[in-house]
């Protein structure tokens, strides 16, 4: 086989280290942001926080115009503009907690956990060694929701074999157990999880008797809502059965949920929208725009003395970061306005005004490419008088309508929840009536896309929504 040289000329994109970060910074969440740049501050002594705004510079709060200048563009993934004029910025302080206890203010309540809280109230009781050895494993075995799904012939197996349990022993446990706060736990099945309430907390209740009877034997009738079904086999009148099931209920079907919830995420808005004019514009939140600055003490050293290749190093690492989080910004800003400016029907009417938005909408608005749009949308919030709503929220799929437009899944989602809110509870719409309804409006919808978007929205079919 004859060897030979040939020469290939190829073209390729080489992201650079600063490149490589301002991609990273721009998909961070704003809580995810200012733990990068806590860590950045606590490693680079080149970098500090401004005392105030005037000191730092600040980033502008107001729109930014789509005719931005070259200077002003945001970062894309195929270019990246450098602007050596941000040396300060500001960046704020994540979930700080004030004395006064202001509207910056955050906490997270430290939650006790399910074991301890139930081997608090069995420190009160007289317990055997035995006793608190079976009680200890039935507990172990307790799902997230409280229940205990296991066999109590399969925990008995869970013992060594030295220890000799009895089934009625680990029954009379289970019985002491299920005692306990709070009511309804270490249930075997929900008909149990819900007599142990009733028994515990509603006993004197007029209607506990009826409770006990449906919870035990027509659980499957209440679940489906085939209350006139449910009236029959109890033999009672409408107001009766009306009064079983509000006592119903207040009953907790996963009486240990709240023990394993995760800790609450809090939402800071990376963007307020108002009305400014007649028209919805788009402002950086103050509260999350950062404060950073260059440590002159720092850099006038090393002005004087360029032999710490390391400092010089963290320097430039700093002026990276002010400048990248500046873009960030600045990028998140522009994406937001044009949003709005595509949406202002929905910040005056609502979600039956949204109309249907692409990604590629927006990148072709604000010259960025749509994985930019994506990352920008991704995580990032928007305060508006209507809520607060991720700005992906604002892209939705469409169907065609009669006059050659289109609708938003988004606004056809509002429309059926709208006609279900005002419809006959006593005759509710089928899904097949509301796409008729839809249809005539122009807006051609098929019932099996009215059941998937009614489903979405966890609303009940027409059989369990009509009341008695």
């Amino acid at each position: 086989m004859k060897q030979h040289l040939q020469l290939k000329l190829s073209q390729q994109l080489a992201l650079t280290p600063q490149l490589q970060q301002a991609i990273r910074l721009l998909q961070l969440s704003t809580i995810e942001l200012n733990q990068e740049i806590e860590h950045a501050l606590n490693e680079n002594p080149l970098l500090e926080l401004a005392e105030d705004l005037s000191e730092s510079g600040g980033v502008q709060s107001n729109t930014l115009e789509k005719d931005t200048s070259k200077e002003d563009k945001p970062f894309d993934d195929d270019s990246f503009e450098q602007d050596s004029t941000w040396e300060n910025l500001s960046i704020p302080t994540a979930n700080r907690q004030d004395d006064e206890h202001g509207e910056d203010y955050f906490s997270v309540e430290e939650k006790i956990s399910l074991v301890d809280h139930l081997k608090q109230q069995l420190q009160l009781l007289p317990l055997t060694q035995k006793d608190k050895l079976i009680i200890s494993q039935l507990i172990a075995n307790i799902n997230d929701l409280g229940y205990l799904e296991t066999p109590l012939e399969e925990i008995m197996e869970q013992f060594p074999g030295e220890v000799e349990i009895e089934l009625e022993e680990m029954k009379t446990c289970l019985k002491l157990l299920q005692t306990l706060d709070p009511p309804g736990i270490c249930a075997r099945t929900l008909a149990e999880c819900l007599l142990i309430q009733l028994h515990l907390q509603y006993a004197s209740d007029p209607y506990y008797h009826l409770a006990i009877i449906t919870c035990k034997d027509h659980l499957v009738l209440l679940g489906n809502r085939d209350y006139i079904k449910l009236k029959k086999v109890l033999k009672i009148t409408d107001e009766q059965l009306r009064s079983t099931i509000q006592l119903i209920t207040q009953l907790n079907p996963k009486p240990a949920e709240h023990f394993f919830l995760q800790d609450t995420k809090y939402i800071i808005p990376d963007v307020i929208v108002k009305k400014y004019k007649k028209k919805w514009v788009a402002q950086l939140n103050p509260q999350v725009l950062p404060r950073l600055k260059i440590n002159q003490l720092y850099a006038n050293l090393l002005q004087k003395n360029n032999s710490s290749s390391s400092l010089q190093q963290q320097l430039q690492e700093a002026r990276w970061l002010i400048k990248n989080v500046q873009q960030r910004f600045e990028t998140i800003l522009k994406v937001s306005q044009a949003i709005v400016d595509e949406q202002q029907a929905f910040f005056e009417n609502g979600d039956i005004s949204m109309r249907p938005m692409v990604l590629k909408e927006i990148a072709d608005l604000v010259g960025l490419h749509e994985s930019t749009i994506s990352r920008v949308t991704t995580q990032k919030y928007l305060f508006s008088p209507r809520g607060i709503f991720e700005l992906k929220y604002f892209f939705s799929s469409h169907v065609s309508t009669e006059t050659g437009g289109m609708a938003s899944s988004t606004s056809i989602r509002a429309l059926i929840k709208q006609l279900i809110t005002n419809e006959n509870p006593k005759k509710p719409l089928s899904d097949n009536q509301i796409s008729d309804i839809l249809n005539e409006r122009g807006i051609v919808v098929a019932r099996r896309t009215v059941a998937k978007y009614r489903e979405s929205m966890q609303i009940y079919p027409t059989n369990q929504r009509k009341v008695i």
